[in-house]
């Protein structure tokens, strides 16, 4: 599951870090935690909240490469549809408005995870374009699950779904394209 062989440069960042397997489950169970944690990061909104979790979803894709990035949202799904209240608000559960998005955060981690692999996220240039690229993947999923369970048309959709989060997802993006290329500097001193 490793992105990267021990030979090679590292693909993400987390192939900076020993080990293989163990590391590859910790690091799958962690990125998993820490969307769960950052969605409790919520300011109520209907019918979708703004979260912190698209960052994590983005942060974690950029970290863990593909595979690991995948697992690691599919797990987060899996675990709060088990029950675990760690959706938006405390939610926990399968279905409902903004299950779309959580969908969407598997396919955005591994997009993000892939880009990342390729460098998608060593310069500020290259990492603005992995994290809008991860955030319309999410919106992708999102909104159309937001128009089927709520009857709402396009419009109506986009103007509860989209729009009131590009603000916040532009300054999220805008972190990310901070941290991440720093940390390959620092990667490799």
């Amino acid at each position: 599951m490793a992105n990267a062989s021990p030979a090679a440069q590292p693909a993400v960042l987390s192939d900076l870090i020993p080990g293989s397997r163990v590391r590859d489950a910790a690091l799958v169970v962690g990125g998993a935690a820490l969307t769960g944690l950052a969605a409790q990061l919520a300011f109520p909104m209907w019918p979708v909240p703004v979260t912190g979790q698209t960052f994590a979803v983005v942060l974690v894709g950029a970290a863990l490469g593909m595979n690991r990035a995948a697992l690691s949202m599919a797990l987060y799904m899996l675990v709060g549809i088990a029950g675990v209240p760690w959706f938006a608000g405390g939610a926990s559960g399968f279905g409902g408005p903004t299950f779309g998005y959580v969908l969407g955060f598997i396919a955005a981690a591994a997009l993000v995870g892939r880009l990342a692999e390729r460098g998608g996220d060593r310069t500020v240039a290259r990492t603005v374009g992995t994290m809008v690229l991860g955030n319309l993947t999410i919106y992708a999923f999102g909104l159309p699950v937001l128009i089927a369970t709520l009857g709402l048309g396009l419009g109506e959709a986009l103007a509860a779904g989209v729009i009131p989060f590009l603000v916040g997802d532009a300054i999220k993006i805008a972190v990310a394209a901070g941290l991440l290329p720093a940390a390959w500097k620092l990667a490799r001193r």
